[in-house]
């Protein structure tokens, strides 16, 4: 079935789904379109309502929460979709940034959709693009991989596998593992040019730029803790790759 996109109103439109996008560290990164949209809604589905809480409060948003994970999205998606049915608006949000990308989510936008309910999106904040617009790195094309597998096993084939492509990478990791998988990067990449960024947008911000082997010394050092975002140079021509080594030295 082809859904037929039309304009978007101002206001909030009844019996819709909105995904909102909120701060992934900075408060004041969420859109005035956001706040609007989550004052204006029946009910908020948020992924941890404690934490969504906080925000409301920042902001005077009164309207009730209720949570939405992947342990209770069997339980919940049908009730949600019931009140969207009855003419109710309800906003999908997640702990920080875009809901569904790398978040719970997905399983109610395809219900949605399947009842035919219409899908609204209140866009902003991502740690995704906030890290590669400050990598330096080029973003045309780039893959977003989300987490890696937590099984050292499965994540050294997935890093083989993408060691092979042109595209610059970009990924999330646990600082749990983190330094297990830059030696694996180390190991399968060689020598790029790598980027970590640390708690984007947040007081405790850091970004870290260099090569393969000059990033795994340094977290190696001091270990970095928080959420990580993880961006990497695609595979070069290897004429391009000897003409940037002799520039860049060791």
């Amino acid at each position: 079935m082809v859904h037929r996109i039309v304009k978007v109103e101002r206001g909030t439109v009844a019996g819709s789904l909105y995904i909102v996008s909120t701060p992934i560290g900075h408060d004041e990164d969420i859109t005035l379109r956001a706040i609007r949209t989550l004052k204006d809604v029946a009910v908020v589905a948020a992924e941890d309502p404690q934490q969504t809480q906080a925000l409301c409060e920042r902001h005077e948003i009164q309207t009730p929460l209720t949570s939405y994970h992947n342990l209770n999205k069997d339980d919940k998606t049908p009730l949600l979709i019931r009140r969207m049915q009855e003419g109710q608006s309800v906003a999908l949000v997640s702990d920080s940034g875009t809901p569904v990308v790398s978040d719970p989510g997905a399983w109610l936008i395809s219900q949605a959709l399947e009842a035919g309910i219409r899908i609204i999106p209140v866009p902003g904040p991502s740690a995704v693009l906030a890290a590669l617009s400050v990598s330096g790195l080029p973003n045309e094309p780039f893959f977003f991989q989300g987490f890696l597998p937590k099984q050292a096993t499965a994540r050294r084939r997935l890093l083989e596998k993408l060691s092979q492509e042109r595209f610059t990478l970009v990924f999330f990791e646990s600082p749990g593992r983190l330094l297990a998988t830059l030696e694996a990067i180390h190991t399968l990449f060689g020598r790029r040019r790598i980027v970590l960024g640390k708690d984007l947008t947040k007081p405790s911000e850091e970004l870290l730029r260099g090569t393969t082997a000059q990033i795994l010394r340094a977290v190696t050092s001091h270990p970095l803790d928080g959420e990580i975002t993880v961006v990497i140079e695609g595979r070069r021509r290897k004429r391009q790759a000897r003409i940037t080594g002799r520039a860049e030295g060791n």
